[in-house]
């Protein structure tokens, strides 16, 4: 069964900022994956990494995922038990989901996560201001 994680997006407030610090982080590392590090490990790792994505929150709505390729836990140099959550690179924008806000890290069921966002739309291109005024008013 795949599983997927859901996290607050913090220090980016759009999927533009975020897709801006994932191609900074790629041109710097020179890895063909990113990642996000995380206090807590997930105990459900391999549903995980059978096909789940980190899902981000945004302003308190649902707007973009990344496919986990990898869970690697890890201690830190202060001797703190982390985990690096190994990621694709490539951003998956989503159909906007209120989320309340939340610390760390939240499971999400397939069947609770929204659907993505497909480049074929009318949506695609859109700004994502645009995007969530368009959707709170219930045209996308």
């Amino acid at each position: 069964m795949t599983l997927h994680l859901l996290k607050l997006c913090v220090g980016a407030e759009t999927v533009e900022d975020l897709e801006a610090f994932v191609a900074a982080r790629m041109a710097s590392a020179q890895t063909p994956y990113t990642w996000h590090q995380t206090r807590m490990i997930p105990k459900r790792r391999d549903e995980l990494i059978a096909g789940g994505s980190l899902y981000w929150v945004f302003k308190g709505q649902v707007a973009a995922r990344q496919k986990l390729i990898d869970i690697e836990p890890f201690t830190d140099e202060a001797g703190i038990s982390r985990c690096r959550l190994i990621l694709d690179p490539t951003i998956v924008r989503t159909r906007r989901q209120p989320r309340r806000a939340f610390q760390g890290w939240r499971y999400l069921r397939p069947e609770d996560a929204p659907d993505d966002v497909m480049s074929t739309t009318v949506e695609d291109g859109l700004p994502d201001d645009l995007r969530e005024a368009l959707e709170h008013a219930g045209i996308l």
